[in-house]
């Protein structure tokens, strides 16, 4: 059994699958890190300077004791977080996008099939007219 497992797991397309999950975890946090650093403040510019993280409904005020900790958290409708993740996600799929695009354009194309010769019957048909011609 380890010895099944171990031709599984060096089976070409676990490590790429492996790769795929490590290369698209490093991309999330660039892309987060470009959504929340650059397009958001760009986003929160040109709307007067909101900025989408803050905008919530309060539903029930947070209760804070004497001494400042909070006994009671705030409940809140987050939509600005939700906007956000909207944003963020149109970012995401674009950049997909153009990644797939232009390994379509960098990738080999496919080899054409070669030819097929002639079939079985075909050429059993031929050697018999030959033979009929002698």
């Amino acid at each position: 059994m380890l010895k099944e497992f171990k031709n599984f797991i060096m089976t070409g397309n676990v490590i790429d699958l492996a790769v795929a999950v490590l290369l698209a975890g490093a991309v999330g946090l660039v892309v987060n890190g470009f959504v929340n650093d650059i397009m958001m403040p760009i986003v929160g510019f040109f709307t007067g300077g909101v900025d989408f993280s803050d905008l919530q409904i309060v539903l029930s005020q947070a209760v804070i004791a004497a001494d400042g900790t909070v006994t009671k958290p705030e409940s809140a409708i987050r939509y600005g977080a939700w906007i956000n993740s909207i944003v963020n996600l149109i970012i995401v799929g674009f950049v997909l996008f153009l990644i797939v695009k232009s390994y379509n354009k960098v990738r080999k194309p496919k080899a054409p099939p070669a030819p097929k010769g002639p079939t079985q019957e075909e050429l059993l048909t031929q050697i018999r007219d030959l033979l009929k011609k002698q």
